[in-house]
């Protein structure tokens, strides 16, 4: 993802933090509480370990942590969708756009979204999100997309099941 340019370095930088977070938590003292996502939502709400109402003292808790990853899930899932039905006239900064508005930007404040819009004016064309993909011909990007995301729509329904089943979504 870090040679789409700058706005996908920085999630990429992003993500690679807060997945570090997690890992911490699942090399610690109590990482069998962390092997599973279940596991975690239980041992962090039984223990008073996440921030409900507003940030306290557990400000990179698993439960907080993994739901900003589950947000960026969604937008990834949208954008993807997105590029796998594009046409080669569309423009990758409006699929991202538009799938950063159905997801994300609920989550930031102005400032951020102002900024995040302005950065995906900078993201290459489709011919070149699907060079770095490495996958192939544009049919077979296609066709890997095509295999890839209903795997990852998967794994997002299952977390936001959980989240939403535990009053996890609206984390501080």
């Amino acid at each position: 993802m870090n040679s789409l340019g700058n706005v996908f370095s920085f999630i990429s930088k992003d993500v690679v933090s807060k997945i570090q977070i997690l890992e911490n938590f699942l090399s610690s003292e109590n990482g069998s509480h962390y092997a599973t996502i279940q596991s975690m939502v239980k041992y962090e709400l039984e223990n008073d370990l996440v921030d409900l109402t507003k940030r306290g003292s557990h400000p990179e808790s698993g439960c907080r942590t993994l739901l900003r990853l589950h947000r960026a899930l969604r937008w990834l899932e949208l954008f993807l969708e997105r590029l796998r039905t594009s046409t080669e006239d569309s423009k990758t900064s409006v699929m991202c756009s538009d799938a950063y508005n159905e997801s994300l930007a609920q989550h930031h404040p102005w400032l951020i979204r102002k900024a995040v819009g302005v950065a995906f004016c900078a993201l290459p064309g489709r011919d070149t999100f699907f060079e770095v993909m490495n996958a192939g011909d544009h049919t077979q990007v296609v066709a890997l997309l095509g295999e890839s995301l209903p795997l990852i729509s998967e794994v997002y329904q299952i977390t936001e099941d959980l989240y939403a089943k535990n009053n996890l979504l609206e984390l501080p």
